[in-house]
């Protein structure tokens, strides 16, 4: 795929949504991050009912480790995973306060360093939270690069590398949320919408769906 394609993607991607963002629902940096780590292997709907009850009452790092682990897990009992999510969010909390007078590092490496955090949830934080031109593949994005031919790669390492590489400049801060988007709600796992794909006739996947005739 040549530069000039990537740019009418990207450009058309904008034209739908200029100021993208994530569905996660958020204050702060802290919120973001906890939000982050709880979303791996869950749904956003299902993160943002459990944050909406919880961060009301607990929303900051001493907060949250005021709660324990067991008090946390009540609040998040409902998402995949919450037993070990819960542990990490405490160990977390406890080296936010220790090690970063309880504010949210904006180096990859010290976010990657906090439990349960790994370089996709740091690249998050570093974008949405903190304007960075990163880009976190998940598998919306892994999908989407490589069936549209955006950026090819068998890990998301590799993935992440070529967008990162190959991304025009002025769409670099909001290539992340176009892409997931986009992956989550018409280039689908199972089934791509491409009929009514913005960017199909860009697309070089191969094995395009096509509408159905129902007359």
């Amino acid at each position: 795929m040549n530069r000039e394609k990537r740019t009418a993607i990207y450009a058309r991607l904008r034209a739908l949504d200029p100021h993208p963002t994530t569905e996660l629902g958020y204050s702060n940096p802290f919120e973001l991050l906890v939000a982050v780590i709880l979303s791996a292997q869950a749904t956003d709907v299902g993160v943002n009912k459990a944050t909406k009850i919880l961060y009301p009452m607990a929303n900051t790092p001493q907060a949250i480790l005021d709660l324990g682990v067991n008090g946390l897990k009540k609040y998040i009992k409902t998402i995949g995973l919450y037993n070990t999510k819960a542990e990490n969010i405490i160990k977390t909390c406890r080296l936010l306060l220790d090690k970063h007078g309880g504010e949210i590092p904006r180096t990859r490496d010290e976010l990657e360093a906090l439990p349960g955090v790994g370089r996709k949830t740091a690249n998050v934080v570093l974008n949405t939270a903190f304007g960075e031109p990163t880009i976190a593949v998940d598998t919306h994005i892994f999908r989407v690069a490589n069936r549209t031919g955006l950026a090819k790669g068998k890990t998301p390492l590799e993935v992440e590398k070529g967008l990162t590489k190959l991304t025009p400049r002025e769409f670099m801060l909001d290539a992340h949320h176009w892409l997931i988007l986009h992956g989550r709600y018409v280039c689908k796992a199972r089934k791509p919408e491409c009929p009514q794909c913005a960017i199909a006739d860009l697309c070089e996947y191969r094995h395009k769906t096509i509408a159905r005739d129902d007359t």
